[in-house]
């Protein structure tokens, strides 16, 4: 039974791609060597593939490994909409079935559209001494996964979390956590400019320039050139 439903929404994936036209931007280095060398993509966009979670909402969590096992983004991000889907009314269930397969969500798009979602919403009133396991880890998108999980708790005014991970990620050497650090603190900034203020003077001289400028992207301009010739 599983394989069969697995079977129709790659089906409907298929057709729906074939529908699509194709992007006339890259967004993902599939290169040899590159972060995304072992993603394979079939050309379904990601408004698409909302709709289509909504209408499999329901399916078991046999289902989703397959997807989640998958060598094409797309099934893989599937699974994460449907899981966000369905945390709600399964909360430890789904949380920790993220957590085992922590190994699949492995490409910006799939830890931004899932990490806050759930690790973040499940850790909002709990220990996060978790996430700043993953911020140490040798694996980049768990990396990843620690800031953006704080993008909840940003959301509901909780800033501590947020500032002590981006201290720890300071000297991180990818550029897609420096575009993610610098991310959360501009969400931060939004919610209280007084604390991101504070953390920049304390370490924009050791962040790197992407960090940074994603930081500051909504400061007045004579604000944001001043940091940027700091």
């Amino acid at each position: 039974m599983n394989d069969n439903i697995v079977k129709h929404i790659r089906e409907h994936l298929l057709v729906v791609a074939k529908s699509t036209p194709k992007p006339n931007v890259v967004f993902f280095k599939t290169g040899k060597g590159d972060y995304a060398e072992h993603d394979q993509f079939i050309g379904v966009t990601v408004p698409d593939l909302r709709k289509i979670a909504k209408q499999y909402s329901q399916i078991s969590l046999q289902c989703l490994q397959i997807l989640l096992n998958s060598k094409f983004n797309e099934e893989r991000l599937l699974a994460l909409l449907i899981l966000t889907n369905q945390y709600a009314n399964n909360k430890n269930e789904i949380y920790q079935f993220y957590i085992d397969n922590l190994g699949q969500v492995n490409n910006w798009n799939l830890v931004d559209a899932s990490a806050h979602l759930i690790v973040g919403a499940h850790l909002h009133n709990q220990d996060k001494e978790i996430l700043f396991k993953f911020a140490k880890s040798p694996i980049m998108w768990e990396r990843r996964i620690a800031i953006v999980a704080t993008w909840h708790f940003i959301k509901n005014n909780e800033h501590a979390t947020t500032v002590k991970i981006a201290e720890v990620l300071l000297n991180d050497d990818h550029d897609l956590i420096h575009k993610a650090v610098g991310w959360m603190l501009r969400e931060v900034g939004k919610k209280d400019i007084d604390i991101l203020r504070n953390f920049l003077n304390r370490f924009a001289l050791k962040m790197p320039r992407t960090m940074l400028r994603y930081s500051i992207e909504k400061f007045p301009e004579i604000e944001r050139k001043a940091f940027l010739k700091k």
